[in-house]
């Protein structure tokens, strides 16, 4: 793999001129503005006969404006300037017009376009030419790279309790203050990349060097990243190279009227369950593009990194589909995986560690891959971090299969800590597809029925919803401080959000009223949101201020079946759970030296009982208890 790898690099500073070269391609292909007012423009087209540009400025007239044919089934056309102006004004509309082989013309949107847009009364998107007489300038430094990373899964159209598509300018002024607040320090952004089906949570994309539209201008990004900066914040795209959208009149399928192009032809250029394009990750001309994408990411709007979506389809030629992965090393050696898209993977990381080694790029694999959160130089995958995503599905088989009094304490450990030797895992207690309809959130699957009646406090607290509220926060800290190096939430599910999402569609009347996050609620104290609002933002607060993220894996040094207690260190501080349903104790002996509470669930200010004076120090006696000299009774 790293001899591949090796080759590709040597390759691209020999015929390309170098890496950095090779990935500033976003700045000539596509159309761009020269500084003499003139226009360039360059495409990627190997089957077509002919290419041409249209728009508003020369009437649409399709053959006023021919390409050059360059080597390599590359094009080029140069536009002089007209008395020092540009000939294609900002926001005039434009196509490409596609010479196929078989003599038809296709209109077609750019793969570099940088700015598309769709009219209410149409369905497909057309692209404009952006090119503001000032854009917006980043008046903040980006934050310096985080040792203790909490995230804050964000969705920009989704981020208001009102029925709409949220803005933007939304999220800077109503949504980044609320983030800064719980604690997070890094927000991750889906459906940033423009797609043309809203319900497809961003993840079939059309334009991939466009910032979507639907929530406002590039600019308005720009302006909410540089506010994100300015309050210290973290901002990761999750950006979508594992495939592309099938749509041809406003996508990159059939571009040049093959069936190739960007994509591998015939059946494994397409994704059997996704119903989408695969990458050719082989081709010279798909590398350029992908790697570029990043890099205009980064340098144009200021992304600090990338979560890197469907890593494990990219991974193997089975894309995961029908596949278990038990940890078998023969599961990830051998001619079932993808040589190609593990190199591209590879490459994108050294590009982004050498150009940009304050970025920070997180794996979003299944399968466990080995190194993949390792150095390139060690022949590794050259991620950050990658997802520990065995953990939403461990909470979400325990709360559907398990009674309480059956929840085992060793296989919650062992799920929690099971991660490979030195890669970083991102912990979380549940992901955003349970948030959808169809599925359900932890709060939901504790609560169920009962959120919509018993969460007001005037209401007598049911066993229901005590218990829900209950282990909401456990599940949370538990999974907090002990599931990995990072940690991760989705948008409302700090404070379990009482309903599903389901963007507009023709199934549900293409309503908007589950498309939104009620973030209101938190702020009625008449219900019970607040308590677990509240939780999750001191237990924000207590990692920033103890920094356990950032230190070595825990110490467990108890998971009692019986007792159904569990207990560990980590970063100075003692962790201890009480998971029995019904069962307290008084005196119980854990390991530790000094002993002072600093975050209970059971607190008043949660939705708890109070059964805990925070005001009691204890200290530890001379009494070895699990393997530990030192203890105390609590």
């Amino acid at each position: 793999r790293y001899s591949l790898f090796y080759n590709h690099l040597k390759n691209i500073e020999e015929s390309e001129g170098g890496l950095d070269k090779f990935t500033k391609s976003y700045k000539t292909f596509g159309v761009n503005q020269l500084a003499d007012g003139g226009i360039y423009c360059k495409e990627w087209a190997p089957g077509a006969e002919a290419v041409f540009l249209a728009g508003d400025f020369n009437g649409w007239n399709p053959f006023s404006h021919p390409y050059k044919k360059l080597e390599y089934g590359k094009w080029e056309l140069f536009i002089p300037p007209e008395d020092g102006c540009s000939p294609v004004p900002h926001g005039s509309k434009l196509k490409v017009v596609i010479r196929a082989q078989n003599g038809a013309l296709l209109y077609r949107i750019s793969p570099w376009a940088r700015y598309v847009v769709r009219d209410e009364d149409k369905v497909n998107y057309d692209w404009v030419h952006w090119n503001p007489p000032q854009s917006y300038i980043h008046k903040n430094p980006s934050p310096k790279r985080l040792k203790s990373l909490r995230i804050y899964e964000s969705h920009v159209g989704i981020a208001s309790p009102e029925g709409k598509v949220a803005s933007y300018k939304n999220f800077t002024h109503n949504v980044l203050p609320r983030i800064k607040d719980l604690g997070y320090n890094c927000v991750q952004l889906m459906a940033i990349m423009e797609h043309a089906y809203y319900a497809s949570f961003g993840y079939q994309v059309t334009s991939f060097f466009a910032a979507s539209s639907r929530y406002g201008t590039p600019d308005d990004l720009k302006e909410m990243i540089d506010a994100a900066h300015s309050m210290g914040i973290t901002v990761l795209l999750d950006v979508v190279h594992s495939h592309a959208s099938k749509n041809s009149e406003d996508g990159l399928n059939q571009f040049d009227g093959t069936d190739s192009c960007f994509f591998h032809s015939g059946y494994r250029g397409n994704h059997q369950l996704w119903d989408s394009r695969l990458f050719d990750y082989a081709n010279w001309e798909v590398l350029r593009f992908l790697l570029s994408n990043l890099r205009m990411w980064i340098e144009d709007y200021r992304f600090d990194g990338f979560r890197f979506d469907g890593v494990t389809s990219m991974l193997y030629h089975h894309h995961g589909i029908g596949t278990g992965f038990s940890g078998d090393y023969n599961e990830y050696f051998g001619l079932h995986v993808d040589e190609d898209a593990l190199c591209y993977l590879m490459l994108a990381n050294h590009m982004i560690n050498s150009l940009h080694p304050e970025c920070i790029t997180i794996a979003e694999d299944v399968s466990g891959m080995p190194a993949l959160c390792r150095p390139v130089a060690e022949g590794g995958g050259g991620f950050d971090y990658r997802l520990a995503m065995a953990i939403p599905d461990k909470w979400i088989q325990i709360i559907k299969e398990l009674k309480d009094e059956d929840w085992n304490m060793g296989n919650i450990v062992h799920t929690l800590t099971n991660r490979r030797y030195e890669e970083k895992y991102i912990a979380y207690a549940e992901s955003h597809d349970q948030a959808l309809v169809g599925d359900k959130t932890l709060a939901f699957r504790l609560m169920d029925a009962e959120m919509y009646t018993n969460m007001s406090v005037l209401m007598p607290l049911t066993p229901v919803i005590d218990r829900g509220i209950q282990l909401h926060k456990m599940i949370r800290l538990i999974t907090h401080a002990l599931g990995g190096e990072s940690y991760l939430n989705f948008m409302g599910n700090e404070f379990g959000h009482p309903e599903w999402l389901d963007f507009p569609r023709i199934g549900n009347n293409e309503s908007y009223h589950y498309a939104r996050r009620q973030f209101n609620l938190t702020e009625d104290d008449l219900l019970r949101y607040k308590f677990l609002n509240a939780f999750d933002r001191d237990m924000n607060k207590l990692e920033e201020r103890f920094g356990w993220l950032a230190s070595p894996q825990a110490y467990v040094s108890e998971k009692h079946e019986s007792n159904k207690v569990i207990a560990f260190e980590r970063a100075g501080l003692i962790f201890i759970f009480n998971f029995h349903p019904y069962q307290s104790y008084a005196d119980y002996r854990v390991v530790a030296f000094k002993y002072k509470i600093l975050l209970d669930s059971d607190a008043g200010e949660y939705g708890g009982h109070q059964r805990l004076d925070h005001n009691t120090e204890f200290f530890s006696e001379e009494y070895p208890h699990n393997y530990r000299p030192n203890s105390i009774m609590v």
